[in-house]
């Protein structure tokens, strides 16, 4: 079963990307560097609820 998670960035807050999941294996949140547009850099995004 999957779910659909959202990515936030940590430095500013604004959720930019979205993804999948697979709800049975993640138990905590996911964590991936990407680029923010609002601070124009690549940052940590966390899923969030």
């Amino acid at each position: 079963m999957r779910k659909k998670i959202i990515l936030a960035c940590t430095d500013c807050g604004s959720r930019n990307y979205s993804s999948e999941s697979n709800k049975a294996l993640n138990v905590e949140r996911l964590e991936i560097k990407k680029f923010c547009k609002t601070c124009n850099a690549h940052t940590a995004h966390k899923e969030t609820k």
